[in-house]
């Protein structure tokens, strides 16, 4: 196709939406792939498709947020029971189309920080239109920035998991990469500059309805707990469905920055070139990104460390981003540092003078889990006892299918004693049994203790869960070509 072309091809109306928007979106990235300097046009027609705003409805639907309310008090039980999808959806595109939609402000709501600090995230909650407009830019534009983004970035993109980055940092870890930029983005979805921001957005769009539909949504305002009225002059909202994707179009900056030297033909791109850098002095650097949150592994000094984090921050400026003094640190991959909850340490391995880069689980979320269970199982709850297996059951199992890649064992097996003292003080609490009764509940006549149950539902440990090793893998292309393309 020509350079700018419109990339929506004839509509096929007997094609259901979920493989219509799947095809649209496989050509946007194919075409974004093929081209990386295109911009495109008459994105629009796209974003107000009846099968897109059908996907972005039904992704909405499902997403954990879709019971709490924006600033109209509408839910989406209430558009479906009330209003009606159909008419609610038809409405929506003719507002879209006739260029009136305008988006209403987020209700902010702040919720704790995890690890106790006493601090708090504040999130935006948009309204249900807000959030079903911001799903339909989201998977037209989507495709399209992916072509473009970096290997080296992890977060709130498909196909990826955070497990993905800690292979990556145990790989370059075990190759040499051991001195680590630890950082931290001061207030990072909400510091981002708009302009710096769009400006990237035009880089790859030329649709001027669609650049028109993303700055409304950064431009929309804060409606705060308190009733007050704030615009938005910076930054990205934290709970808005666009939000993790423009804050990763603004976060390519780095990416690209850092990874320049390992493109073909640069000074990093083949293990020689690395080698002869090494040679002479010089560092050689991969950034492992997570959202808003990375590390700058280094094979190299501390002073070349700490250079690179002059120039982060130099890359970072302009688009309105600082580091957080506090929180960004300079450690050697011996001392260990913390990211995306696991603990990675360079350490000898027990009973050998051997070295290797060990994945632990970091403090932090053992306290949160412990305080999930504590709040769960309280002396005084009255909630009955299947309730309280069920959500227990979820609570931990989610939690150590996140974990099981870590070195592990030995900490299942001390949560799940912490989780059965705690079951079994509630009950002794509720019933006012003693130790004696509490054998006499929950052991065989031989003496063999039986798990927790109550109405079929048993208490589940989580040690029995497989504790593997996480192998670094080729991630796979969300938007294959078909097989007649």
């Amino acid at each position: 196709m020509p350079q700018d072309a419109p990339p929506n091809g004839d509509a096929r109306p007997d094609v259901s939406p979920v493989d219509r928007v799947a095809e649209m979106q496989a050509k946007l990235h194919r075409w974004a792939a093929a081209d990386p300097g295109r911009r495109f046009d008459d994105l629009f027609n796209l974003v107000h498709d009846p099968a897109t705003l059908i996907m972005a409805f039904d992704r909405v639907a499902g997403n954990r947020g879709a019971r709490t309310p924006g600033v109209d008090g509408l839910t989406v039980d209430d558009v479906e029971q009330y209003v009606g999808v159909p008419g609610f959806l038809t409405d929506m595109r003719a507002q879209l189309k006739a260029g009136t939609f305008r988006p209403l402000p987020v209700r902010e709501r702040k919720i704790p920080k995890p690890g106790g600090s006493g601090k708090v995230r504040k999130l935006g909650i948009p309204t249900v239109a807000d959030r079903v407009v911001q799903a339909a830019l989201k998977l037209v534009l989507e495709p399209i920035f992916e072509a473009g983004f970096e290997p080296v970035s992890y977060g709130f993109r498909p196909k990826r998991r955070a497990q993905d980055a800690i292979a990556d940092i145990h790989q370059y870890g075990t190759n040499g990469y051991r001195w680590v930029l630890d950082a931290d983005i001061e207030a990072c979805f909400d510091s981002i500059d708009h302009t710096a921001l769009m400006d990237r957005v035009r880089a790859r769009v030329k649709d001027k309805r669609v650049l028109a539909l993303v700055k409304a949504f950064l431009k929309a305002g804060i409606l705060t707990e308190l009733g007050d009225r704030q615009n938005t002059h910076t930054g990205t909202p934290q709970g808005g469905i666009l939000s993790p994707l423009l804050a990763n179009i603004a976060l390519s900056v780095l990416d690209e920055h850092l990874m320049a030297p390992w493109k073909p033909g640069a000074t990093m791109s083949t293990s020689g070139r690395r080698n002869y850098r090494r040679s002479r002095g010089l560092p050689t650097w991969r950034l492992v990104r997570y959202a808003d949150d990375f590390v700058v592994l280094v094979h190299g000094t501390l002073d070349h460390t700490a250079a690179l984090r002059e120039d982060v921050a130099a890359v970072l400026a302009p688009l309105g981003l600082r580091l957080s003094p506090a929180k960004t640190r300079i450690v050697h991959m011996s001392d260990g540092f913390d990211f995306l909850g696991f603990h990675i340490q360079w350490q000898r391995k027990r009973g050998s003078n051997r070295w290797h880069v060990y994945t632990f689980i970091a403090a932090r979320p053992i306290r949160s889990l412990k305080a999930k269970i504590r709040a769960l199982t309280r002396r005084t709850s009255q909630q009955d006892l299947k309730s309280v297996l069920t959500r227990l059951n979820q609570v931990t199992h989610g939690w150590a299918n996140y974990f099981r890649h870590a070195v592990a064992k030995h900490t299942f097996h001390t949560l799940d004693r912490f989780t059965w003292q705690r079951l079994i003080t509630m009950l002794t609490h509720r019933h006012r049994w003693n130790w004696k009764a509490v054998r006499r509940q929950f052991t065989t006549p031989t003496g063999r203790w039986l798990p927790i149950t109550a109405d079929g539902t048993a208490h589940q440990p989580i040690a029995a869960t497989p504790v593997t090793r996480y192998r670094q893998r080729r991630i796979p292309n969300p938007w294959p070509a078909p097989d007649n393309a």
